[in-house]
């Protein structure tokens, strides 16, 4: 039985995303939709373990964050994020569509990692090395927060 942040990033993301034209930006932050649609796959990537990554914090700042992914509080608008550059990266993909296909292979891909491996845990730079409930819980809060950038939700 699937939980309903599990059920939000499998059937209702993509859903929303499609609404979406490419260039449209957010209430806040620099990048447009196409942009912020790539880098949602690029979360799916780091959390199924596809683009590994190193801490990025001090085990102390780390243990705040993890305790904080661990609330239903949603991110703030305009978190930073020091890992990205000050400018949204160019496009990927050709067209939204594109991305679209793209975001959802990875999540489609995220889901099969945890189904073959069900006790796998996964490092993220900010949250820790996270198992399955603690990356579709990250998931969840990253997706919405761009959903709520781009007033989807």
């Amino acid at each position: 039985m699937k939980t309903p942040k599990e059920k939000f990033l499998k059937e209702e993301l993509i859903a929303l995303l499609r609404k979406l034209p490419s260039s449209q930006k957010g209430s806040w932050g620099k990048m447009n939709a196409q942009q912020m649609v790539e880098h949602l796959s690029g979360a799916f990537r780091i959390a199924s373990g596809k683009h590994k990554m190193q801490p990025a914090l001090s085990p102390e700042i780390t243990e705040k964050y993890h305790a904080f992914l661990m609330t239903e509080n949603p991110f703030k608008e305009n978190t930073p994020n020091k890992l990205l550059p000050d400018e949204p990266e160019p496009f990927k993909n050709a067209t939204m569509e594109g991305a679209i296909a793209e975001l959802q292979k990875e999540i489609d891909g995220f889901f099969s990692v945890y189904a073959a491996n069900t006790g796998l845990r996964v490092v993220n730079p900010f949250f820790g090395n996270l198992n399955y409930e603690e990356q579709v819980r990250l998931l969840y809060k990253h997706t919405t927060h761009h959903a709520r950038q781009f007033g989807l939700l």
